[in-house]
Order: structure tokens, then sequence, then C-alpha cells
């Protein structure tokens, strides 16, 4: 009895060293007590989020880096239209780059309803280079109660065909309810005022205080964000003593990033890797591919996702600390864009997301070593050629 006690108050040290650590290197405290619910994606993950729209009683705060005005987002738009039309407050921010092939009419029409639109990162003649920084953060606040984050935009491939019989994209949505939603809320005014939109009126929330989930937000908008965020990935896999579990839609790592998870590899962390079989971008996916033998060599293992594409980014370190949102591993993500994400340091939500790393195994295909380095000639090449392609945009 004395030895299980020993044991529980050894980890609950671990632990508090391990949010004291966090806390420090992203210079803000972890908000507890919320409720975190990890959502299946595609049409579950949008009724649920047409359910919360619909019963919202303030405001409405959406930000996505695509927004389309397909069937899905003309579902959405409509009932934040409907919903502005009853005094809701509606306002919406999406990326001019993500958002190019969505109509302008239909930008139009759901400002002549009152809807507050922004865009962010407009293209500009005086400096096209400026271009390449982009908006990608996915997030969605009701009522500043209530909010949804992940890797998924407002389109189709995301949430199901209603016409088309296509795979919808496998992707991580997740709901969050309690004082983070008011803190989420914060973030997404500052946005908003960055891209010049009016002062958003604060409601005041009073969240009672109950049983949750400790949960820190990790939102890149500056170069400074941007070194916490790297330098905090780089510790996690650092510091892994037993498991990494890494799922990405773009891996295409930086050398520091690279040599941890190979150091990890080496030190005898279990190391997996979750990756596209196929991507709607080839020039990343076989710019990723590039990267495969040495991590295979150093004892990681890699998985492909079969049939529909991986556009998932999660990652779970030693089964209690997850980071769950919109950065991949790559160039774009780690040093140009706006992210959003946030951190769940909580055992019981660790397994979770294990088993749905795991099931997600069960629909990939592991690569074998001996397998890998037999594949043809004309691959390598176009992987080599990728790498440097990517390296250079």
């Amino acid at each position: 009895m004395n030895e299980s006690v020993a044991v529980m108050a050894s980890l609950s040290d671990e632990t508090t060293a391990k949010k004291s650590e966090i806390e420090h290197i992203l210079g803000l405290p972890f908000s507890e007590n919320n409720r975190v619910q990890l959502l299946k994606s595609g049409r579950e993950a949008f009724q649920s989020i047409l359910d919360a729209v619909s019963s919202a009683e303030k405001i409405v705060c959406i930000e996505f880096y695509i927004f389309k005005d397909d069937d899905t987002g003309q579902k959405l738009s409509g009932l934040l239209k409907e919903k502005a039309r009853q005094g809701i407050d509606i306002y919406l921010l999406y990326d001019h780059f993500g958002s190019f092939l969505t109509s302008r009419r239909f930008w139009s029409d759901l400002k002549k309803e009152g809807i507050k639109v922004r865009v962010s990162h407009p293209f500009k003649w005086s400096s096209p280079r400026s271009y390449l920084y982009r908006n990608h953060k996915k997030l969605l606040v009701i009522d500043g109660k209530k909010a949804f984050m992940g890797g998924f935009n407002i389109a189709d491939e995301y949430h199901g065909y209603f016409k088309r019989r296509r795979e919808i994209w496998r992707d991580v949505v997740i709901y969050l309810e309690g004082p983070i939603a008011s803190i989420l809320q914060g973030i997404f005014n500052k946005s908003w005022r960055t891209w010049k939109g009016d002062l958003i009126t604060m409601h005041a929330h009073h969240h009672q205080a109950t049983e949750g989930l400790p949960v820190i937000p990790i939102f890149v908008n500056s170069r400074k964000a941007r070194r916490k965020m790297r330098k905090l990935l780089l510790d996690s896999i650092k510091n892994a003593r037993e498991r990494i579990l890494l799922t990405t839609a773009y891996f295409i790592p930086s050398r520091r990033i690279l040599r941890a998870l190979l150091s990890a590899a080496r030190r005898g962390v279990d190391l997996k890797l979750l990756l596209p079989g196929k991507s709607d971008v080839l020039a990343a996916h076989y710019a990723g591919r590039n990267f495969y033998t040495r991590l295979l060599r150093s004892g990681a293992e890699i998985y492909n996702y079969q049939g529909a594409i991986l556009h998932a980014k999660t990652a779970v370190f030693d089964g209690c600390w997850s980071i769950i949102g919109s950065t991949n591993l790559d160039l774009q993500s780690l040093r140009r864009n706006e992210e959003s994400n946030v951190g769940i340091l909580d055992v019981a939500f660790g397994k979770k997301m294990t088993e749905a790393f795991h099931g997600d195994l069960d629909n990939s295909v592991k690569i074998e070593r001996n397998l890998w380095s037999a594949r043809p000639l004309y691959e390598k090449i176009l992987e080599r050629l990728s790498s440097l392609f990517m390296k250079y945009l």
C-alpha cells in the first residue's frame, strides 16, 4: 500500500514538473477545469458544430484557413445568416490564400445579412513575398463558452460529400468547454483587430469551477510565438521517456526536430509516425519520404495511412501530454504560418488519444526497412528533388 502511494506521489511530482516546464516555455498558465471531447471527423463532428452554433445566444466567432462555398460552406453560412437575423453577433475571419477559390458573392451575401467578415494576409503587389505567410488557424468559439479546434477546414472533404461519393479526409476535431473558451475568445479578438476588424464587445462569462482537464493554448501569430512553439516541440521530444506518437499531414522536419526524433528513437523511445499514404500536395508528400531511411535506421516506426487523405496534426508524449491543432511538421507551419493548437496534460485523455492513434494504424501500412530500401530509383530521385524544392520554396 505504501509503495503504491509512493508511486502515485512520484507520478504527481512528474506531472507538476512537466506542467511547470510547459508553462515556462509558453509564458502562460494552464486553464483548469475544462471539458474536453475528442470528436470523430466527418458528419459527427460537423453536426456537433452546427448544433453548437444553433444554440448560440450572443456571439459566434469563426477563424479558418479555408472556408469554401461548397455544400458544407453553404450549409454553415446558411445557419450563420439565420443566427444573424436573430440578433446574434457573427464574426468571420478567413485567409486570402486558403480561401482563394471561394467566390466574392459568397462573402458579400454574408455581409448583407449583417455578418462581419474580414480577410487575413491579402495579396499585395508592393510585397508579394508576404503572401507566403498565412493564417492557418482553425477556430470556432460560441458565446465564449464553447469552442472547436483541430486540423479541419470548412469544406466537403472534411465534412462529407452530399452528392458525390468520395472518401472524407481523416482529421481530428476537438470540442472544448469551460474557462479555456473565454481565453480562446480573447485570442480571436486580437486576431480580428489585427486585420482591422471593429472592436468586439466582450461579454462576461462566469464558469462554475468543476472537475475537468488542464488545457493550454498554443497559438502562433509572431516570430516570438513560433520560437516558443518550436521549443515546446523540441523539449517534448527530448524529454519523452517511453513513447512518442506523431500524426501529421505534411512531414518536412527541420534539422533540429529531425535530430531530436532520431535521438529519441536511438535511446529506446517508442517512436511511431503516422503519415499520409497519399496527399493533396505531391511535392510535400515526396519531400517527407526523403527522411524515411534515416528514421527507420534509428529504430522509428513509420506508417502510411491508407484510403482517405490523412490531414490530422496530433502528438502524444508518454501517454499524458497531448497536442492537437493545425500545426504540421513542415517549414510552412513552423516558420511562416499563424497556427492554432491546444495542449492537454492528462493521462485519461492521453489514453483516448493513444487509442485513436492505434485505431488509425489499423487502417495503415507499416513501412518495412528492407522493402523501403528496395524501392525504385525514380522514387528516390523524386523524393530528393522534392525535398530540395520544398526547402527553398
